[in-house]
């Protein structure tokens, strides 16, 4: 398994764990130097962009992280186009995206979507560019649709999106977590419901995207 963008080995810690072979490609040494540590575990400082391992070895590879850090188009293609040729013939793709609705879904419902916020908020639905306007790092915002776009450009098949929090994800954050354990049941629920739902996918925080090569 190739883990691109794994950081300290947050994934690649429990896959180890479970018995698989995991390498680590990260930017950041630090990163590195924690998650090889790991038993079981190898890790390299590089590139999703230009990886240095082999054509079709892979069997299984990751990017939790990539899609989201590339803001440019052609950077992503580059990404996937890299996990695309390190993959063995059936090998599998897991790859995270953050989706473009989660700022007007979070400030809409913990109070803070003002008049000021709103052309932000605006602005990452029309173009999935986000500027930080409610946490984290500038990163792309995805859409479903435009998550699987870019894997089939990429050449993958038997793609398949999946909302990973489901639609109740902002009721459990503002509930907070005092009440989290009587409502996390429903909220799984209703995400498995609906995690492949074209009209309700992308009320998802982040999406989750499988597909072979």
């Amino acid at each position: 398994m190739l883990d691109v963008g794994g950081a300290t080995g947050v994934h690649a810690r429990w896959l180890a764990a479970e018995g698989h072979s995991v390498h680590v490609v990260d930017p950041v040494a630090r990163h590195v130097a924690e998650a090889a540590e790991i038993e079981g575990v190898t890790a390299e400082v590089g590139d999703a962009r230009a990886l240095s391992w082999p054509d079709d070895t892979a069997d299984v590879v990751l990017l939790m992280g990539p899609l989201y850090h590339l803001t440019e188009p052609g950077d992503r293609a580059q990404a996937l186009a890299e996990a695309r040729r390190v993959l063995s013939p059936g090998g599998v793709l897991f790859a995270a995206a953050i989706s473009r609705y989660l700022s007007i879904l979070e400030s809409g419902t913990n109070g803070r979507l003002t008049e000021q916020l709103s052309p932000a908020v605006r602005a990452v639905i029309d173009t999935g560019r986000y500027d930080g306007h409610v946490g984290f790092v500038p990163a792309h915002f995805h859409t479903a649709d435009e998550l699987r776009g870019e894997l089939e450009t990429a050449g993958l098949s038997g793609i398949s999106v999946y909302g990973v929090e489901g639609p109740a994800w902002p009721a459990l954050d503002v509930a907070g977590i005092e009440d989290f354990d009587a409502r996390v049941d429903a909220a799984l629920r209703c995400a498995r419901l609906v995690e492949c739902d074209p009209l309700l996918v992308n009320a998802s925080a982040h999406f989750l995207a499988v597909a072979v090569t």
